[in-house]
C-alpha cells in the first residue's frame, strides 16, 4: 500500500556509528600520524571493509535481487577506485612514500582504465536496459528511508571537501570516506533485507 515514499528518523547502529566518526574525524585527523591517511592505509583499508561488507549485503538481499546485484557493481566500482584498480597495491615507487606510478608509466596499464571504463559503462548499461529504476521506486516504497544514514553521507562528503581544500589534512579527508560509506553501507542493509512493508528493525 506503500505509493509514497516514507521517512525514517530513528537513529540505526550504522547511523550511531557513523555520527561519532564523524565527530572524531578532524581531532583524529589532527593528532594521528599521517601514515594512518596514506594509501592502503588503516583508515583506507577500514573504508574497503565497508564497502566489501555492502557487497555481502547485497548478495544476501531478501528482495529485489537483481536490483542489489546492480548496487553490489556499484560498490565493487567504488572499491576499484579506492584502490585505483590495482595500482595502489601493485606499482609503489620502490624507496618513495605513499607514491605510485601512474598507468601511463606501467606497461600496458592503458588497459586497466580501458577495462575500467568498460566495466562503468556495462553497469550503466544493466541498470538502464534492465529497468532497474522500476526497481528502485519499489525498494524506496518498501522501506523507509532512514534520514540520518542519508544525511551522514552528505555530512562525511562536506567533511571530505573541507579536509582536503581547506585543512589539507588526507587523515581528515580519509575519515569523512568512512563516515559516508558507513552510513551507506547501513542504509543498504535496511533496504535489502526488507521482506515487505515498511522495515521496522534498526541496523
Amino acid at each position: 500500500m506503500n505509493e509514497l515514499i516514507t521517512w525514517d528518523f530513528r537513529w540505526h547502529k550504522a547511523a550511531l556509528i557513523s555520527m561519532i566518526t564523524a565527530f572524531l574525524s578532524v581531532p583524529l585527523g589532527t593528532y594521528l600520524p599521517v601514515e594512518c591517511g596514506y594509501e592502503n592505509g588503516v583508515v583506507e583499508n577500514m573504508q574497503l571493509a565497508a564497502l566489501a561488507l555492502g557487497v555481502f549485503f547485497c548478495l544476501r538481499a531478501r528482495n529485489h535481487r537483481t536490483f542489489f546485484v546492480f548496487v553490489a557493481m556499484v560498490l565493487l566500482i567504488m572499491i576499484l577506485r579506492e584502490v585505483n584498480c590495482g595500482r595502489t597495491l601493485f606499482f609503489a615507487k620502490p624507496g618513495a612514500v605513499n607514491e605510485f606510478y601512474k598507468w601511463r608509466e606501467i606497461p600496458y596499464g592503458w588497459v586497466a582504465r580501458v577495462l575500467f571504463g568498460l566495466y562503468m559503462a556495462a553497469t550503466a548499461a544493466f541498470f538502464l536496459f534492465g529497468k532497474l529504476y522500476l526497481q528502485l521506486v519499489e525498494v524506496l516504497r518498501k522501506t523507509a528511508v532512514p534520514v540520518w544514514n542519508v544525511l551522514l553521507i552528505v555530512v562525511g562528503m562536506l567533511i571530505g571537501c573541507y579536509g582536503e581544500r581547506v585543512l589539507n589534512n588526507m587523515i581528515v579527508e580519509e575519515f569523512a570516506e568512512l563516515v559516508s560509506y558507513v552510513a551507506l553501507v547501513g542504509a543498504i542493509h535496511l533496504y535489502a533485507r526488507c521482506r515487505s512493508g515498511v522495515n521496522a528493525a534498526s541496523a
